[in-house]
């Protein structure tokens, strides 16, 4: 994108009104009700209220850079563009997606001929920008030439370098509650300036509840989805449920493939199977398959659940959920969905237990910290002359050979504890034999000296 289509205006300078260049009516709604100071920004209170830290620093003119991470059409967008208001500042907008290094170098060389300016640099979806690229923005984001505002939709732990990371204020907006985006789409019903309100319009709360509800916390979506139904209606009528209805049909869940929604939606997945919670893990698998989540993920996340968080608890949850992962394979969507369910359910309520992730990990401590135990003669092989000449394997007691299979041999040179088994389900079984096993080892060494 050549600098000259870059949004570059001083704020003070920037008119609100209908028709002028940033509230034209050829803009989507979304674009013409974009807020114009802080004060007008609905649904982010746990940012914005007036005694918190982000108005503070506004109202001082006292801010650095800043990155607003949150999901679409939380306000990312908005935020900073009141900011650039209430602070007279210059705003240069720049979109990552098609800036590129030779753009950034011409924005940084115009910032430091105008220092007087006070430069906000905004930049949305700066996840987007490679290391070289947020690596350029880093002398002047430490010399103020420019205050850098960025917008993402994904983690900025994983996305932002971490010099750029640490020279900037983090805030995380929210989806917002639908009650806030009715409160706006309300508004815009009536306001003739900047919204619909001379095409005269109506609509019940409810409707307006309701497409808020489909609009999943984005504004701009339900903004964007008002006007396609306002304008498709005649002056002065009223929006019904019918035409509600066809956008309804049309309607995405918001999930992006191997990006934040896909983790944080397998994790909530993941704790509700292990919490033992059916409804939430049925619900949380709903969404990744209306998302387009492989199925397959999905399964091979239940076969670790199975060992993880079931295991010898209910020893049948690893064949089902192995099962689950081949049937996927040869199955297909949407038939694998059953499938899916099915390995879900038996999980989420089969009994728990944790004992093999827990022995796993004391076995791998106690190879770390203390010295490594050599092999017990009695139990290396004996196969080959050489090793039957040195007299290895000799001394074993074969365990078939003693009642209930226990002869009393150590394993270990030094016995350790690793496993210590719980009692939820089949495994107060396994707590039982071992017991018993014990008191039988004891009794045989008892005899043996």
């Amino acid at each position: 994108m050549p600098a000259s289509d870059q949004s570059d205006f001083f704020a003070e300078d920037a008119p609100p009104a209908a028709g002028e260049k940033r509230a034209s009516v050829h803009q989507p709604l979304a674009a013409r009700m974009r807020p114009r100071q802080l004060s007008e920004v609905v649904g982010q209170e746990h940012i914005l209220k007036p005694d918190s830290l982000l108005p503070r620093l506004v109202a001082l003119n006292r801010f650095g850079s800043l990155i607003f991470y949150g999901p679409p059409g939380s306000g990312k967008t908005s935020i900073a563009e009141a900011i650039a208001h209430e602070t007279k500042s210059r705003f240069v907008r720049v979109n990552a997606v098609m800036s590129n290094v030779a753009e950034l170098r011409e924005i940084l060389t115009a910032a430091r001929r105008r220092p007087e300016a006070a430069t906000i640099l905004f930049i949305d979806e700066l996840h987007r920008f490679n290391k070289s690229q947020q690596d350029l923005l880093l002398p002047d984001v430490e010399e103020g030439t420019v205050r850098l505002i960025g917008a993402t939709t994904h983690n900025p732990g994983f996305y932002v370098n971490p010099p750029l990371l640490s020279r900037s204020h983090l805030f995380r907006l929210e989806p917002l509650a639908p009650a806030a985006v009715v409160g706006v789409l309300k508004h815009a019903l009536t306001d003739v300036e900047r919204g619909l309100g001379a095409r005269g319009v109506t609509a019940a709360d409810k409707l307006l509840a309701d497409l808020a509800v489909l609009c999943d916390g984005d504004l701009r979506r339900a903004l964007n989805a008002l006007e396609v139904l306002v304008l498709g209606l005649p002056e002065r009528a009223a929006l019904t449920a019918a035409e509600l209805e066809v956008f309804a049909r049309e309607r995405r869940i918001r999930y992006d493939a191997d990006e934040d929604e896909h983790y944080d939606t397998i994790s909530a997945f993941i704790k509700s199977c292990r919490g033992s919670d059916p409804d939430a893990a049925m619900y949380w698998l709903a969404k990744m398959l209306a998302g387009g989540e492989d199925p397959r993920f999905i399964a091979r996340r239940l076969v670790i659940l199975a060992s993880e968080d079931v295991g010898l608890a209910d020893p049948q949850a690893l064949p089902l959920a192995v099962a689950a992962h081949h049937a996927c394979d040869f199955i297909g969507l949407p038939e694998a969905e059953l499938t899916l369910a099915h390995a879900t359910l038996y999980i989420a309520t089969a009994p728990k237990s944790n004992s093999a992730t827990l022995a796993l990990g004391a076995g791998h401590r106690a190879l770390k910290e203390q010295p490594v135990q050599t092999i017990p003669s009695a139990l290396r092989s004996k196969s080959g002359q050489a090793n039957q000449r040195i007299g290895q394997g000799q001394g074993y007691d074969y365990s078939h050979d003693f009642p209930e299979n226990i002869s009393g041999q150590d394993f270990l040179e030094k016995p350790l504890t690793l496993y210590t088994p719980k009692t939820a389900g089949w495994e107060s079984k396994i707590a039982d034999r071992l017991a018993r096993w014990q008191e039988l080892k004891a009794q045989r060494r008892a005899k043996k000296f």
